[in-house]
């Protein structure tokens, strides 16, 4: 069966869109949560964690973004849809509920366990 490429083509297109906006407004409230001149320590320390999370939710967007984006670039060359890992073709469900997929289900599978267990040995150090 075919993929239609145009199809995951503009949707992840809409998800580049949303991403780049999602990251600027980051980066804004990063911004935005400047510390004042004179503040007590309590409002020293809200300032730091909204900035923290901002830079971490930009973070994370810009990483999905690299993902889009390397999607988009297997559209153009004609290996949208097969697993950059097997070679066989991604799971139709999966590139619906995630367009920007590099992974065939077994494959992603893989990459989370392998993930977890690294992630796992981090916090036992």
């Amino acid at each position: 069966m075919a993929i239609d490429t145009a199809h995951f083509k503009q949707l992840l297109l809409d998800k580049r869109t949303d991403l780049t906006r999602e990251i600027a407004n980051f980066d804004e409230d990063a911004r935005d949560s400047r510390t004042a001149e004179v503040e007590d320590p309590i409002d020293a320390v809200v300032s730091s964690e909204a900035k923290s999370l901002a830079f971490g939710g930009s973070n994370t967007a810009a990483e999905m973004l690299e993902q889009v984006d390397a999607a988009l670039q297997r559209i153009e060359t004609g290996e949208y849809g097969i697993c950059v890992d097997c070679g066989e073709p991604i799971e139709p469900k999966r590139l619906e509920a995630v367009p920007w997929t590099p992974y065939c289900l077994k494959d992603q599978e893989k990459h989370d366990r392998i993930e977890a267990e690294a992630t796992q040995m981090d916090s036992t150090l």
